[in-house]
């Protein structure tokens, strides 16, 4: 269910503070992907054109609660404000006098930034003096960041213990988009899991099991899978507990007929190395020594068939080790898979996968692109998220 959001509540004059998930790639000082300041447009726009005074707060990077000059948010501010079309101000810290004393000069539709909130280490710990810092600044609260709402943490959650809080627009899109998988897709519904870890994906793996009707794996999380019908992995390692609930999944879909499709054939590299000799084998015919780095042509054929006789697909992670060029083609080409799928609706979880759909330049043939990591799993995953959980418990404001 969609908590309230922006559109139900008044918001004219009001100071709200707007919880954005502004964790972007940075290099050399520059933003490298714009594709979470894209996704926090809407909302803010929707603001300011409501004339709202509004307030933006993020964080960036794992500072640990002190200051890190490279992971201030003013390169952040500037290629937002860009994106935006309008003025953001962008603030030294994220509370005390000085930011008080800015805000209170603040004027209906104009927009600031504050610094980064984990420059306090009361955010992490969801401090009530630092929440009720944060909450003072501001009338209202809106929850945009999809991406940290599995966090119980100052600025997703503890904020709300002191102001009327709703969600954003972000938000409300991220939650529709799950629930075209979770609660009413169009059949047939396919996952496509893939990544290098089968042990991060297991709870989204299980839930997905009761909901869809085929799960197609690929990346290195294959090994575990491997491994569980008693093949050679070559050198790619599985972690401790992935190999029995590999095992165990494989049991649950044969026992509840969702088919569980594993790859047929491997790219393999002889090191772990961008420019390693490798070579295309069989799935059951890993060489010892060898490292599993991408799926190969004939997985690729079975995972067009699938898409194209699919109404939902959800993908999240790479088919292969997608960084480096050579064994990037099977990720390339299942994303251009699902671009080419009409009458097929495609969503993306997230992560890695939603950097994919960027570099590719794909975000018009792909939309359904969730800006969300961790939060996307847990939440296929059917865990309950703090930063939603405390909007739903939000009285009904008057618009």
């Amino acid at each position: 269910m969609v908590p309230k959001t922006v559109r139900d509540i008044q918001v004219a004059g009001k100071r709200v503070l707007v919880r954005v998930d502004f964790n972007v790639p940075m290099q050399n000082g520059r933003v490298t992907s714009l594709t979470r300041l894209r996704a926090s447009v809407p909302t803010i726009r929707y603001l300011l054109d409501h004339d709202a005074r509004v307030i933006v707060c993020s964080h960036l990077g794992r500072p640990g609660g002190k200051v890190v000059e490279s992971m201030r948010l003013e390169p952040v501010c500037k290629e937002f404000a860009k994106l935006l079309g309008a003025p953001v101000g962008c603030l030294a810290d994220c509370v005390g006098a000085e930011v008080e004393a800015t805000v209170a000069t603040l004027k209906p539709g104009h927009a600031l930034l504050l610094e980064n909130v984990r420059f306090h280490p009361g955010d992490e710990k969801n401090d009530p003096e630092f929440s009720q810092a944060l909450a003072s600044l501001a009338d209202l609260f809106v929850q945009d960041a999809f991406g940290v709402v599995h966090r119980t943490h100052a600025s997703t959650v503890g904020v709300t213990a002191y102001l009327p809080a709703v969600a954003g627009l972000l938000l409300e899109k991220e939650l529709t988009m799950m629930a075209r998988v979770l609660d009413h897709p169009q059949r047939p519904l396919i996952a496509i899991m893939g990544g290098a870890k089968v042990g991060d994906k297991m709870a989204a793996l299980e839930n997905l099991l009761t909901k869809v009707d085929a799960v197609l794996i690929g990346g290195g999380m294959v090994a575990a899978f491997l491994a569980a019908q008693g093949h050679e992995t070559g050198a790619t390692k599985v972690a401790d507990g992935a190999v029995a609930f590999a095992a165990a999944a494989m049991q649950r879909s044969h026992s509840s007929g969702v088919r569980l499709v594993l790859p047929s054939d491997l790219v393999v590299a002889q090191a772990f190395d961008k420019d390693a000799p490798a070579r295309t084998v069989r799935a059951d015919q890993v060489p010892p020594g060898w490292f599993i780095v991408d799926i190969g042509p004939a997985t690729l054929d079975v995972l067009r068939q699938e898409v194209f006789a699919a109404k939902t697909v959800f993908w999240n992670g790479t088919m292969g080790v997608f960084e480096w060029p050579a064994f990037s083609r099977g990720t390339r080409a299942l994303a251009d898979i699902l671009a080419k799928a009409k009458g097929t609706t495609t969503i993306v979880g997230g992560g890695s996968t939603a950097e994919v759909i960027e570099s590719l330049g794909l975000e018009d043939k792909i939309p359904n692109v969730s800006t969300g990591g961790g939060a996307t799993l847990e939440y296929l995953a059917g865990q309950t998220l703090p930063g939603i959980a405390a909007l739903a418990t939000q009285p009904v404001y008057p618009v």
